[in-house]
């Protein structure tokens, strides 16, 4: 059985975020033949221009996350809820990963969404706003999780010192290996 590569892009800049650290915790509870890699670099990526996206190429950060994408075999999006919607980082990895469109980097790729708030929505309007921008930009989506309560749930600790969500996570980055596999098998 192959390694499964998931790229995870976070859409909170923090460092310190709870998004960050759930990103984390996917890499730390991978299952076995699933490798996760925290992507780094989302906030030198320039707003999406047609102008900057022609036929010299994209700029270099662009090209790096253009790359990375591309080479992964799934991606993880991990998201907050910012004014009740898609952070502004993560819809622009989202539009310069959909492009050329029907040939990015997120063509028929399987993606999964994680998003996460302190209040019990569990930011599930940008959950829903990212599922429904990767599907238009030709993912494969559907595996979600949405975490509420953030605050109450992690206080100061690690979200991958809570056994729930670790299990949580896990299971649906198996879920995403599962699809990566039919994908590869079809």
């Amino acid at each position: 059985m192959s390694q499964t590569r998931v790229l995870a892009l976070v859409g909170s800049l923090r460092s310190a975020s709870v998004n960050r650290r759930l990103a984390e915790t996917a890499a730390a509870v991978a299952p076995q033949g699933v490798e996760v890699s925290v992507y780094e670099g989302l906030g030198e990526v320039p707003f999406y221009n047609e102008d900057l996206d022609g036929e010299t190429g994209a700029p270099v950060a662009a090209g790096a996350l253009r790359l990375a994408a591309s080479e992964a075999d799934a991606l993880l999006l991990v998201t907050p809820e910012y004014n009740g919607t898609i952070p502004a980082v993560l819809k622009n990895a989202i539009d310069w990963l959909s492009r050329p469109y029907g040939a990015g980097a997120l063509a028929g790729k399987p993606v999964a969404v994680i998003s996460a708030s302190p209040s019990g929505n569990g930011a599930k309007w940008a959950l829903e706003e990212t599922v429904k921008a990767l599907g238009i930009a030709g993912s494969r989506t559907g595996l979600q999780l949405s975490i509420g309560g953030t605050i109450d749930k992690f206080g100061d600790a690690h979200p991958k010192e809570n056994a729930e969500v670790a299990e949580q996570i896990s299971a649906l980055l198996a879920q995403l290996a599962d699809a990566r596999r039919e994908l590869v098998d079809a």
